[in-house]
């Protein structure tokens, strides 16, 4: 019988040609093999299974998805956005795919998911193997739900916290004090760290603040600064911008520090997760690898806030004082007015067009941002040791009414990369009061998911603008917020979610 010669063919262990996809799979490196591919027949490789990939020297682990059709020829393998960037294939280079080695720390993780108590060696291992992206995102979201709903101890946050220190970069600055401040969250529009940044180090502290991008929330501190300089600073450009003005407001995923911190914030942002423990972890780790001596912590406090009331506000500064402790890490924490929205805009854009108004002293600027971040500056300027009481919050008005506060701003924006002027969306639709009232309270969580859903903070000029106060005097008809959008799409999701939303603003009849 005569043999049929088939076409010469790869298998596994063979060189595949590897090709971009050019599909962003946010963070997650994926590889694309055809359906029917001998390396799947060979190795028993199927969807969703975690490969090994080597391009010369290079390496990283990913998770496999399986094309139909002809996009890809039998010999070639494609690559995510994230993955081929990480490999950077040359031309002539091939792609081996083998399984990964056994991850032992898997045991520790599913250990956690059944309640027990992880050793400091555990979580390491555990921060290890993410950090080497060991973890697929399913596994990663495993772990951060297993550590969810207060389930860490104050010994595994300390382990935690370490872990994730050593997990990369640690800066030193010359210089005993160096001050930092952060918001727990939960909070739309509370932007307050620009300005708390120019009013201190014009005042001759030194503060390197690294921000986050957001969380959970319309947009973090990082996201509201890019709209006004570059954030995106590697740590030779930071290093220069903190010796020529004393201070920044970087990304600080930019410069590697406590990367894996990032890593699952990605996973929490997909889960709308942010528990106590890791939320501790997660800003502390971020404080010490930065090189802060003292930090200033803003938790508000609120029934639709991240913090609800004051018993969570009790046990969640307890365990931030006990973990600062262990790593010598000076804290204050201000517990402030959670009840209702901070200034006007809440989106990238808007936010950044706040922090403009308070620092140019426009008549419109928001008072209530304006005094939130003297306060924080104040407790700042006390943490460096520059003055006390009300010596410090002088000091710090002083420097803001004087405008020394805008011209140190624009001198750290232009020491970044340049002052950007932030742009305003081209679709706006405001939501109205049904009728006469008085503004009761304003429910932040479902606020800032209308927020998110009319785009921010992907869509950075996207938002809303808050149009009334707590205990504000409103007659039918008055806008109550402002929907932002940069596509008509996205006002439609934002204002259909509103519609059955009704009381994000609720109005009461009292005087």
């Amino acid at each position: 019988m005569p043999v049929a010669f088939l076409p010469e063919l790869p298998f596994p262990g063979e060189r595949l040609r590897p090709r971009r996809i050019g599909i962003d799979t946010g963070g997650e490196h994926v590889v694309y093999l055809p359906l029917g591919s001998p390396a799947c027949h060979g190795e028993g490789f199927g969807p969703h299974s975690r490969l090994q990939v080597s391009i010369g020297s290079r390496q990283l682990m990913a998770t496999l998805a399986i094309v139909h059709g002809d996009v890809l020829a039998p010999d070639e393998v494609g690559l995510s956005e994230s993955a081929w960037l990480r490999l950077q294939p040359a031309a002539g280079e091939f792609a081996t795919l083998a399984h990964p080695p056994s991850v032992e720390s898997l045991s520790s993780m599913r250990a956690k998911l059944y309640g027990r108590t992880l050793t400091e060696t555990e979580l390491r291992a555990v921060v290890a193997d993410i950090a080497a992206q060991r973890y697929s995102n399913v596994e990663m979201a495993a772990f951060i739900a297993a550590c969810s709903n207060d389930h860490l101890s104050l010994e595994e946050v300390v382990a935690l916290t370490g872990a994730m220190v050593d997990s990369g970069a640690r800066l030193h600055w010359p210089g005993a004090v160096i001050v930092d401040k952060h918001c727990v969250g939960g909070l739309p529009g509370n932007r307050t760290t620009p300005i708390v940044v120019a009013i201190c180090t014009a005042l001759g502290l030194t503060m390197p603040k690294t921000s986050s991008r957001a969380i959970t929330s319309p947009a973090g501190t990082a996201d509201t600064m890019a709209m006004l300089a570059p954030v995106d600073l590697d740590l030779a450009r930071m290093r220069r911008t903190v010796e020529r003005t004393g201070g920044c407001i970087v990304w600080g995923g930019a410069i590697n520090l406590a990367p894996v911190d990032d890593t699952l914030i990605r996973i929490e942002r997909a889960l709308d997760v942010d528990s106590h423990g890791q939320l501790v972890a997660s800003i502390l780790s971020k404080k010490i690898a930065a090189g802060s001596s003292h930090v200033v912590i803003d938790m508000p406090v609120g029934p639709t806030a991240k913090v609800r009331d004051a018993r969570r506000a009790r046990t969640l500064e307890r365990m931030l004082r006990s973990v600062a402790g262990r790593f010598g890490l000076g804290l204050t924490v201000l517990r402030t007015d959670g009840l209702q929205p901070v200034g006007r805009g809440v989106g990238p854009a808007l936010e950044a067009h706040d922090v403009l108004a308070v620092l140019e002293n426009r008549p419109t600027q928001p008072q209530d941002l304006r005094e939130r971040a003297l306060a924080l500056a104040a407790a700042v300027i006390e943490a460096g040791g520059q003055g006390a009481g009300t010596d410090a919050r002088a000091a710090a008005r002083e420097c803001l009414d004087s405008g020394r506060a805008w011209r140190q701003f624009q001198a750290i924006c232009e020491a970044q990369g340049g002052l950007r002027t932030p742009g305003v969306a081209p679709h706006r639709h405001p939501v109205k009061a049904a009728g006469a009232g008085r503004v009761e309270s304003i429910d932040n969580r479902r606020l800032a998911q209308a927020a998110k859903l009319a785009g921010a903070p992907l869509s950075p000029l996207a938002g809303l603008m808050v149009d009334v106060r707590v205990g504000d005097p409103v007659v039918a008809g008055q806008p109550l917020f402002t929907l932002h959008a940069q596509s008509p799409g996205e006002l439609g999701y934002a204002m259909e979610y509103v519609s059955r939303h009704p009381d994000i603003v609720r109005l009461g009849t009292g005087p």
